[in-house]
C-alpha cells in the first residue's frame, strides 16, 4: 500500500473521529446546524453511527485492504449527504462545504485506488 493512500486514511479518520462525538453529545452547535438542516434528531445518531462505522473501516483497511473501498464509499455517501444538507437544506454560504469538499475528494481517491 502506498504511504499516499495511508496518509489519506489517517487524515480521513482524524477528520471524523470527531464528527461522531458531537453528534452523539448534543453539542449546541450541532444541533443548531441540524436544526438549519430540518432533520429529525434521531437521523443524528443514525450518522455517528455510520461515520463511527466509517472510521473502523477506514483504520481496518490498514491491514485488510478490502474493507477500504466499503468505507470510502460509507464515506462518499455521508459527505455528499453532508454538501447537501449545507449547501441546499440550510442555504449555508459555500465556505461551509469547503471541508466537506476536501474530505470527499480524499474518499474518492480511496475509492478509485
Amino acid at each position: 500500500m502506498s504511504t499516499v493512500i495511508i496518509i489519506i486514511q489517517i487524515i480521513l479518520s482524524c477528520m471524523f473521529a470527531s464528527s461522531p462525538s458531537i453528534k452523539l453529545l448534543r453539542t449546541k452547535s450541532m444541533v443548531q446546524h441540524w436544526n438549519d438542516y430540518q432533520y429529525p434528531m434521531w437521523f443524528m445518531n443514525i450518522t455517528a453511527l455510520l461515520e463511527t462505522t466509517g472510521v473502523i473501516g477506514v483504520i481496518a483497511g490498514l491491514w485488510i485492504p478490502e474493507i477500504l473501498k466499503y468505507a470510502a464509499g460509507l464515506f462518499v455517501t455521508l459527505i455528499i449527504g453532508a454538501i447537501h444538507a449545507h449547501l441546499f437544506r440550510a442555504k449555508h454560504k459555500p465556505v461551509m462545504a469547503i471541508n466537506a469538499l476536501v474530505m470527499l475528494l480524499l474518499s474518492i481517491t480511496l475509492m478509485v485506488v
